[in-house]
Formats: C-alpha cells, sequence, structure tokens
C-alpha cells in the first residue's frame, strides 16, 4: 500500500509564505506526476499545480507567479512553495501522486488527507 502525508499547512498572514510538503511512502516502484489539489469551504477541489516525472510543471492561474511545485526524486517528496499568499488561499491541500507500484503496472492515484492552509490577519 501507498501513503502520502502533507505538512506545513498554517495560519500565515497576508503578504506571507508557507512551503507544503508532501511524503510519499510504501510500496512504490516509481513515480510519475505529483500534483497539488486544494478545496476550500463550500467549493469543490481544485488543481493547484501539477510536475511530471519530467519536471514539466503547470499551474492553476491563481497560483501562477506565486506558487512552485518541485520534487525531490530520491526521497519521493513534493513541495509546494507558496509566496504573496492571500486570503482567498485559504483551503485544505491536498497532495496527489500517480505511483506504480511495479514496473508491469501503469500506475494508480494515490491521496493524502490534506493540510489545512488558513491565510488571515
Amino acid at each position: 500500500q501507498v501513503q502520502l502525508v502533507e505538512s506545513g499547512g498554517a495560519l500565515v498572514q497576508p503578504g506571507g509564505s508557507l512551503r507544503l510538503s508532501c511524503a510519499a511512502s510504501g510500496s512504490i516502484f516509481s513515480i510519475n506526476n505529483m500534483g497539488w489539489y486544494r478545496q476550500a469551504p463550500g467549493n469543490q477541489r481544485e488543481l493547484v499545480a501539477v510536475i511530471s516525472d519530467g519536471g514539466s510543471t503547470n499551474y492553476a492561474e491563481s497560483a501562477k507567479g506565486r506558487f512552485t511545485i518541485s520534487r525531490d526524486y530520491a526521497k519521493k517528496m513534493a513541495y509546494l512553495q507558496m509566496n504573496s499568499l492571500k486570503p482567498e488561499d485559504t483551503a485544505v491541500y491536498y497532495c496527489t501522486m500517480n505511483v506504480r507500484i511495479n514496473s508491469f503496472y501503469s500506475g494508480m492515484d494515490y491521496w493524502g488527507k490534506g493540510t489545512l492552509v488558513t491565510v488571515s490577519s
């Protein structure tokens, strides 16, 4: 089984920064895409950023220029550096990874339980 655990969520003032981390563990052969999603109260879960196994990145319009997604292949970790945070960034942030558990398997999406980011003065 594969587990993803996010960390780094906190209460931060508008204009501040946070770095979220996501650690993968378990039976992992390789990891394809990694991504961050978020869900604010009353809203649907939405994509924030994704990074491919080759390092290509894509961002939601709301995240462009402020957030940076990165990954550490050896440590099986994903990161989301968030700068210039706004109150509308308040949400539970979820990590997702497409994981291959062996060389014969194309991959399956796994999700963490989320970490809360609150942007407020």
